[in-house]
């Protein structure tokens, strides 16, 4: 690095997207490493998994006492991996449980359950061997009624491409391997089965096609009978036809209470309780802001109780209200809230200790009343010296922007260039990069990701957009989409650069779009029905939406028919018909592995545009799913990037030594 780099020593002026940075693809690949899941054994150990690209993206469920200077020790012995199929997208929470120092869990290569004591390498199945992975669960919970072990259970024996989904029991008391039995079945899907520990009943969510979740859902709760069967059951929420809701995470307490977050009337998600006595349910606290979010895996987890007596009657809870993250304690029994000081912009999943809570995987401290936070520490986190970057960091800026819609504004987070060694010039502006997030229903969050430090370290502006269709920001907000994908999200977009581009941040003849799988769709639509970009790059993203629609599997059966519509719009929208629009350089990869997207829709991509004599490059990744794993491939997808948008629209050259890929039309 250059000898300015330490102390107030004068900054180098350089091209933008042409300054030396520390912050590597190798630096973003190691930074990787993430949790998938996370909960806590009896001793009060964190049990989590982790997803390591350096290990081929294997998942490895790990223990780490919640002393923050205690060592990790891996669970999970070689030849197994904790990841669960089911729904495609699994989940990182729902692929295992734990009660006291034994780990029920998903192995990844045959889908069957296994049981494990913490502290020995020995798991034992529990479910049978079925051939290619037919039967898959998730979202399993301990059954302290009848020492079972209860799961959602999708069954693709007879039909994959609609596999029957159940809610399943499957015995932990003996060494025999058993079929599991059904306890509750006939719907589409289901996800959260929780079991009140004071009586024998248990809650659920289910839905229907041509629904997603978080459009409508119900809440149920069934009784057991002496042989734990389930029997009278009761919809407690969603079956009103008169409201459009989407209730999610149902919980009990330990005084046999049911709380759960639902979206009535407000549109928000926000929490509630039930009163079994009048049948009734109430809210405990309204805002205007998501205590949930769509459920795109299992095992979300957005609020626990604090401590396990009957005196508390605390829920500790996180939400999403203008872009950033809260967490607080709700008193459910006054109704009042209290918000702890915690600096975090972004919180996922939280689990409660006795005392304490993680965060993500930092370790929360509270006081005797349980409302102050009195101690904080990090306990993970994916790249343990992270913080030497600090001097390269470029901070988020929320901002909001007028969309095509009079009076309508979307949202994002701009991150401008930042380097403590280099400057721009001051007669340039900054190239910049475009990031549309997957789902399409997903939320970007402005958080530390290398990924984006990877660019605004080397002189690049970055902006990640919430467009309309977004999680985040309510239904409404959410719904914008609702037969308008691959307009809304197109326009807002392009709105979002043309506004950077007015406000003076960035120039605007080096705007680049990227986006990963439903935002590599947008990516591609920006290329073809706007011009507005000059050049792209789509990982695993979608061209044809038709395609798309013959191969969705059933968890997305309907969901693109609700996005896009009728048969004219599926082609219209679609890229893939469209190749004559697009005019500027694109850069595609894909994993040869993806069921999500099939590889062929970026195959004919490429050879189209190659056709046309427009600048391209693709790259295939053996083994590689819908998202990459693994560690070498992250890093060669994001220096190919960076210097396939340097040589063909950057005016600058890269400080890194990369060899290019050949270019189609270039090279």
């Amino acid at each position: 690095m250059h000898p300015q780099a330490s102390g107030g020593a004068e900054k180098v002026t350089a091209p933008y997207g042409s300054w030396e940075s520390p912050i590597t693809a190798a630096a973003v690949s190691a930074a990787g490493r993430t949790v998938e899941g996370l909960a806590v054994a009896g001793d009060g150990r964190l049990v989590l998994v982790e997803k390591r690209p350096e290990e081929g993206g294997a998942s490895v469920l790990v223990t780490k006492a919640a002393d923050p200077r205690g060592e990790a020790v891996d669970v999970t012995p070689r030849g197994f991996a904790v990841r669960t199929l089911a729904q495609e997208y699994g989940g990182g929470s729902g692929a295992f449980a734990v009660q006291g120092d034994t780990v029920v869990f998903s192995n990844y290569s045959d889908q069957r359950l296994y049981t494990q004591v913490i502290g020995d390498s020995s798991p034992l199945p529990l479910t049978p061997d079925y051939a290619r992975s037919e039967v898959r669960y998730a979202d399993g919970v301990f059954d302290p009624h009848f020492h079972r072990y209860v799961t959602i259970m999708e069954d693709h024996r007879n039909k994959s491409s609609s596999p029957v989904t159940t809610i399943a029991a499957v015995k932990i008391t003996d060494r025999n391997v058993n079929e599991p039995t059904i306890l509750v079945s006939g719907n589409d899907f289901y996800a959260f089965p929780r079991i009140d520990p004071s009586k024998k009943r248990m809650a659920w969510i289910e839905w229907s096609n041509p629904n997603m979740s978080w459009d409508k859902s119900q809440l149920w709760v069934g009784y057991f009978s002496e042989k734990g069967e389930v029997q009278n059951r009761i919809c407690i929420a969603g079956g009103d036809p008169t409201l459009v809701e989407s209730p999610t995470e149902p919980m009990w307490s330990w005084k046999g209470e049911l709380f759960f977050i639902t979206d009535r009337q407000s549109g928000f998600w926000n929490i509630y309780k039930w009163d079994e006595q009048s049948n009734v349910v109430i809210q405990l606290y309204a805002l205007d802001a998501e205590f949930s979010k769509p459920m795109w895996v299992f095992g979300a987890s957005s609020y626990a109780f604090l401590g396990k007596d009957d005196s508390s009657p605390k829920i500790i809870c996180s939400y999403r209200q203008n872009g950033r993250s809260y967490v607080g304690v709700l008193d459910h029994g006054s109704g009042s809230f209290s918000m702890l000081d915690i600096p975090f912009s972004s919180v996922t999943n939280i689990i409660s200790g006795n005392k304490y809570l993680p965060v993500s995987i930092a370790k929360v401290t509270l006081d005797e009343e349980r409302t102050v936070t009195t101690d904080f520490s990090i306990v993970w986190s994916s790249s343990e010296d992270v913080t030497k970057y600090q001097s390269y960091f470029s901070l988020p800026e929320f901002i909001e922007f007028p969309t095509v819609i009079p009076g309508k504004h979307a949202y994002a987070y701009f991150y401008a260039p930042h380097n403590h060694c280099f400057q721009g010039s001051s007669d340039e502006k900054p190239p910049l990069l475009v990031r549309t997030h997957g789902g399409p229903t997903e939320e970007a969050r402005g958080i530390l990701d290398l990924n984006v430090q990877y660019w605004t370290s080397r002189g690049w502006a970055l902006v990640d957009v919430n467009y309309g269709g977004s999680s985040g920001y309510g239904r409404e907000y959410r719904e914008r989409l609702l037969g308008q994908w691959g307009v809304v999200d197109v326009n807002d977009c392009c709105s979002c650069a043309t506004f950077l581009v007015e406000t003076g941040r960035v120039d605007e003849q080096r705007l680049c779009i990227t986006g990963e799988s439903a935002g590599g769709f947008t990516t591609l639509a920006c290329l073809a029905f706007r011009q507005t970009f000059k050049a792209g790059c789509s990982l695993y993203g979608i061209a044809d939406l038709a395609s798309l629609r013959a191969g969705s599997h059933k968890f997305e059966a309907y969901y693109t028919d609700n996005l896009v519509g009728n048969k004219q719009a599926y082609f219209e929208r679609s890229p893939i018909n469209f190749v004559d629009r697009f005019t500027c350089p694109l850069i595609l990869f894909h994993g040869l592995k993806d069921t999500v997207v099939s590889p062929d829709q970026t195959t004919k991509i490429y050879k189209a545009i190659k056709d046309k004599g427009l600048p391209v490059a693709l790259v295939e990744y053996e083994g590689e799913p819908h998202g990459f794993r693994k560690a070498e491939n992250i890093k060669f997808t994001l220096e190919q990037e960076m210097v396939f948008f340097a040589r063909l629209v950057g005016k600058f050259k890269v400080a890194d030594d990369i060899t290019p890929i050949k270019i189609e039309n270039v090279d």
